[in-house]
């Protein structure tokens, strides 16, 4: 399929499919986490809390407006800021970002990332993920 834009429509239950992607990516970092040690290389965790909260955002999106992103996922808070305006705080501006910032790194790059680095991008996660949860239909967020 050839990209025709920066963000394509989808239909009214995509959002539901994210959601549970999300929480599937989510809770396989949380779980990686939780059995890591110094010498773990949670490059791949990471890898898993970034798809996370890619499919977070869709899911957002997707339920708000019925698009979700399709250029470089640096711009996924672009579209989150454009469905959202002044709904989109700042904060989580600011977390997606980060969060999105270190695909590159830990998904192409050679280097290992830590353990305590892993628990600081899996806390921005939880809160990126916590918010999420509070802009989507309580009933469908929480099953």
């Amino acid at each position: 399929m050839t990209r025709t834009g920066p963000s394509k429509k989808v239909d009214a239950t995509f959002w539901q499919g994210r959601l549970r992607t999300a929480r599937a990516y989510h809770a396989a970092a949380q779980d990686s986490v939780s059995l890591a040690d110094q010498s773990t290389n949670c490059s791949p965790t990471v890898s898993n809390a970034i798809l996370a909260a890619i499919a977070y955002t869709d899911s957002v999106t997707a339920y708000k407006a019925q698009v979700v992103n399709q250029q470089g996922h640096a711009s996924a808070s672009k579209l989150l800021r454009s469905v959202l305006g002044n709904a989109f705080p700042d904060a989580q501006e600011r977390r997606i970002r980060r969060l999105l910032g270190r695909k590159d790194e830990v998904q192409y790059g050679v280097h290992a990332i830590g353990i305590d680095a892993a628990r600081q991008v899996l806390a921005d996660l939880d809160a990126f993920a916590a918010w999420a949860h509070d802009v989507l239909p309580k009933a469908e967020s929480s099953s």
